[in-house]
């Protein structure tokens, strides 16, 4: 037993000796030398050497160019995601250096389409309101000639009918029965004085006395007590101004009798509506009260004068009335096809092509003999709006080319190479023209995540839009309707105090949610609504108020028409009078007209132009 002991102790210290002589020998085998280190850091340096450092990558945003990172990750001030800078540049002699240029991939990627500018005869479709009015020249106001009083009545209410002769009203007049005498007396003066005669017969038709009634007086020698008055034409009994046993003057009103056999149908036509309208045009009308009826006229006649306080002309087409269906003061609507009344060759561009900004209409010019598509920035005078076109009165060509699609994300390249664009006419870097970086953008740890929320598609690009920013937009939207109903009372105070609301709701909108184009032109319209927000939260005057109103609301109505809020149904209505008589848009919560830039002093004076169904 002690020797097997002996012999384990012995190998054991053996297996250990092996061992640690084979851990020395791999040490020796595969540790590096000296001069394997000095080797091996030079192939690593060489390896490990950056060629891309010749030509770095340069990361920036879409929306302030003046960020410039040589990495990727989100812009500091909007905390939108980074792109990589890149540039197309166009070289020759007779380059614009405001040219934007993109690569046909960036092109076909942005769904860029042109076409030419042509001539054509714009035609569009005027929607017109207006009533049912009786036909002036078939009215007929019957007047008491004589004083006196009313014996007996034969129309006892308005509305009856009564025909041409008809006995309305029977009256004893002291005052015609002496001119009677008179006459009978003079009778029998006639030959040697004739005069007199004359002159007493010329009374009594002064009167409204007929030769037959003048003859029967004469033949039977007594003046006659009673005389009847009777209708001048067939027709409907309008007004009765007079009783049983009245006494009435001379000149007293006493019926109003009125032919509807034709009436007319007054529409009112705003002034945009005019050049588009001219006499003869044809119009179809319908008649709320006539329900799946229709009526075609023409239009005889354009008021010469625009309402100072409602500024609208009257338009009216006359039309048969059968049967008496249409009846004064019923509700019509009108439409009417028409061309332009002043020229029929116009330069026709579309509407897609135009980018508006309130003030400034903007098109982008495809430049020729370009191996990549180029575009040029290029401010136009627009005419009438003519259905799906504009008439182009100044600043185009016929035969040039612009884009008529991708139009926005054009007009993002120039804002991103600092080159004239829609919001920065003059070019430059950092086309937004405030500083956001005091806003809270929503850049925190949310930024990263996607919100699983449902999506909506605008009309506009079918852009993606977040129904999280679309709540938002609501809050900001509930405000705006507060400070509206301050607008309304003309409370200049109340109206500032919205106002805060509504930039406070504003600077709580989270851009981040927005990506790419739709976050660019968020971007846009937010510059225009915090200027004209702070103008009137800072203004006292209710007129300064009410012009930057004016400018809100057209910004407003590109965020609403793009984003979309929750809100049910929205009205978008417009007064011609607004704005120094250029006429100004507002959003309204209920159909009924409540002007917010005259309050009381014309609170019904407008139309609704656009309903919004959310």
């Amino acid at each position: 037993m002690k020797k097997l002991i002996v012999s384990i102790k012995e190998n054991y210290k053996l297996v250990i000796a092996v061992l640690i002589a084979g851990l020395f020998i791999g040490w020796l085998a595969f540790h590096p030398t000296k001069q394997d280190l000095i080797v091996e850091n030079q192939i690593e340096g060489h390896e490990g050497h950056n060629h891309t450092a010749e030509d770095p990558t340069t990361w920036t945003c879409s929306m302030h160019p003046q960020i410039k990172q040589d990495k990727p990750g989100q812009c500091p001030i909007c905390a939108m995601d980074l792109i990589p800078l890149t540039t197309n540049t166009v070289v020759g002699d007779d380059i614009d250096p405001d040219e934007i240029a993109l690569s046909e991939s960036a092109a076909k990627l942005a769904d860029i389409q042109t076409m030419s500018v042509t001539r054509g005869t714009p035609e569009n479709s005027i929607y017109l309101q207006g009533k049912v009015k009786a036909d002036e020249r078939n009215i007929a106001e019957l007047t008491a000639r004589f004083g006196g009083r009313i014996e007996k009545l034969f129309v006892n209410f308005t509305g009856q009918l009564v025909r041409k002769g008809e006995k309305l009203a029977t009256i004893y007049s002291p005052d015609l029965v002496t001119a009677q005498r008179e006459l009978i007396e003079a009778i029998t003066f006639k030959e040697s004085r004739p005069s007199l005669y004359t002159a007493s017969k010329a009374k009594l038709k002064l009167w409204d006395l007929t030769d037959a009634q003048i003859k029967a007086i004469e033949e039977n020698g007594e003046p006659q007590l009673y005389f009847d008055i009777l209708s001048p034409i067939t027709g409907t009994v309008m007004m009765r101004h007079i009783s049983l046993g009245d006494y009435v003057k001379e000149g007293s009103a006493l019926f109003q009798v009125t032919d509807l056999s034709r009436v007319w149908v007054m529409f009112d036509a705003y002034e945009s509506d005019l050049p588009w309208i001219k006499n003869n045009d044809h119009m179809e009308v319908t008649i709320q009260a006539l329900p799946g009826n229709s009526f075609d006229g023409k239009v005889s006649f354009i008021d010469p004068f625009i309402n100072a306080v409602t500024r609208v002309a009257n338009v009216r087409i006359e039309l048969a009335n059968p049967g008496l269906r249409l009846k004064p003061e019923m509700f019509a609507n009108g439409i009417l096809h028409s061309k332009v009344a002043e020229s029929t060759d116009e330069l026709l561009v579309p509407k897609s092509s135009i980018l508006w900004t309130g003030k400034r209409a903007v098109v982008y010019v495809k430049v020729a003999d370009r191996e990549s598509p180029s575009f040029l920035y290029r401010e136009v005078t627009l005419g009438p709006d003519a259905g799906n076109f504009y008439v182009i009165i100044d600043g185009l060509s016929e035969g040039e080319e612009i884009a008529v699609n991708g139009v926005f994300k054009i007009d993002a390249a120039a804002q991103l190479e600092g080159k004239p664009s829609m919001m920065n006419p003059t070019g430059g870097a950092g086309s937004t023209p405030h500083d956001m970086s005091k806003m809270n953008m929503g850049g925190d740890s949310k930024t990263n995540k996607k919100d699983d929320v449902s999506q909506m598609v605008s009309k506009s690009d079918k852009r993606a839009v977040a129904m999280k920013f679309k709540m938002q937009l609501q809050e900001v939207f509930t405000s705006y309707s507060h400070m509206t109903d301050a607008f309304i009372l003309t409370d200049s105070v109340e109206i500032s105090k919205g106002a805060k609301k509504v930039k406070s709701d504003l600077g709580n909108m989270d851009m981040s949610l927005l990506k790419g184009d739709a976050h660019m032109e968020w971007m846009d319209q937010l510059s225009i609504l915090n200027k004209e927000i702070e103008e009137i939260q800072k203004s006292g005057s209710i007129e300064k108020q009410r012009i930057s109103y004016a400018l809100f609301n057209d910004a407003f109505y590109k965020s609403i028409k793009t984003f979309g809020i929750d809100s049910g149904t929205v009205y978008y209505q417009y007064c011609p009078m607004a704005n120094g008589g250029e006429g100004a848009f507002w959003f309204s919560k209920i159909k009924d007209i409540k002007n917010p830039y005259f309050g009381e002093a014309m609170l019904t004076c407008g139309e609704t132009k656009e309903t919004f169904k959310y």
